[in-house]
């Protein structure tokens, strides 16, 4: 058990080889790869350890350079010295979650059982799998208690589950622009994705990874869909309008003629060349799959009864994603639970991606409940 984890821009362990993890769905996998991300120092008691959920596209960069792309981590602009997610005063972990392609084991790696990939011989995962795996990397870490355990979208869901599921293991937890359940919308969405994907012939079943083609058509349009979520109107008509893309005049055909069709493309396009088109396929669905509301038994309060973990919820004005609304219904039923808990809607045109891009306010947010966290734990007089 590793004493005191040393800074890393990339670490991997294997989990589960003394105890196997059990799935949702009946399977178990006896060894599974963990790869992730920590920064800053973990203090001699370990109870300065932060747990950092990433969205459906996100993976463990979170303050570091990602290998393929080369660019900045995905919440470069919260981590770090000085800056919300104090790495002078937090040890911060980020994992790739379960079925992903960034070193955590997904459809992409290799099945013991046959030598191959698995592709879609690997099992169907839910986000309380993605928390177990993550709690054995906890065990791993000889963390008893994460000071708190963040995420926004995905990453969000991820901790509403920790805090219902280990809520002796979590101080404090900021579910960001999230919900406790998908919505029929959200689903929707998913489904056209995936549907984009597996009619793409270069997909072949899911078993494309012996071959020279990939699905990387299906899968740009999925992220091209996906991406138009995570905007507002408002922050689509203040980037580009219908402002032409270099040229002066309509082609008159199906090239890129507006600005927000070369953008669009342009993402999916670079979106292929980091992640896995069934991975794709497996952390959509495990998001449609999360329901804490029936999960226990119709009563989303039952899910944190008892709870002495403090909560901060955060939803923005222009996110139709996950709007407001499924945000308060997080709160009103931790109010329901007793629970300590504080919430704030960020007025902003920024859309779902709000979460990841200078939000002031909700910098503002996020630091004062740590701080105050960090003197309820003991960390700061």
């Amino acid at each position: 058990m590793s004493i005191n984890p040393p800074q890393s821009d990339n670490q991997t362990v294997i989990l589960g080889k003394e105890t196997p993890l059990e799935l949702d769905c009946g399977v178990t996998l006896e060894a599974i790869n963990m790869a992730y991300c920590t920064y800053g120092t973990l203090n001699a008691d370990k109870s300065n350890a932060i747990l950092i959920c990433h969205a459906l596209t996100g993976d463990q960069f979170a303050a570091s350079r990602q290998p393929v792309t080369g660019k900045n981590g995905w919440w470069e602009i919260m981590i770090g010295p000085g800056k919300v997610l104090n790495t002078d005063k937090y040890f911060i972990v980020c994992s790739n979650v379960l079925g992903g392609c960034m070193g955590t084991t997904g459809p992409s790696d290799i099945d013991p059982n046959t030598g191959k990939p698995y592709g879609l011989n690997f099992p169907i995962i839910t986000i309380a799998d993605m928390v177990r795996a993550q709690a054995l990397l906890q065990n791993y870490l000889g963390i008893e208690s994460w000071f708190s355990v963040i995420g926004g979208s995905m990453g969000g869901m991820q901790t509403l589950q920790w805090a219902s599921a280990y809520p002796d293991r979590v101080f404090s937890a900021i579910p960001i622009a999230c919900a406790a359940r998908h919505s029929a919308q959200n689903i929707a969405f998913h489904e056209v994705g995936r549907q984009a994907v597996m009619a793409d012939p270069n997909w072949q079943s899911g078993e494309y990874y012996a071959s020279d083609k990939k699905p990387t058509s299906g899968l740009a349009v999925a992220r091209m869909a996906a991406h138009v979520t995570y905007l507002s109107e408002a922050a689509l008509h203040r980037k580009f309008g219908r402002n032409l893309q270099d040229r002066e005049n309509l082609t008159y055909g199906f090239d890129a003629d507006f600005q927000v069709e070369s953008y669009l493309r342009y993402q999916g396009i670079n979106f292929v060349d980091r992640f896995d088109a069934n991975s794709y396929l497996y952390i959509t669905r495990a998001m449609d799959y999360f329901d804490l509301v029936e999960d226990n038994g119709g009563a989303l309060a039952n899910a944190f009864e008892g709870t002495k973990t403090r909560f901060c919820s955060v939803s923005f004005t222009s996110d139709w994603l996950f709007p407001t609304s499924e945000n308060r219904d997080i709160v009103h039923a931790l109010i329901a639970a007793a629970a300590n808990v504080s919430f704030v809607e960020v007025e902003t045109d920024k859309g779902h991606d709000a979460f990841l891009l200078d939000t002031p306010e909700m910098f503002k947010t996020i630091d004062g409940f740590l701080q105050s966290s960090a003197k309820s734990r003991g960390l700061i007089s």
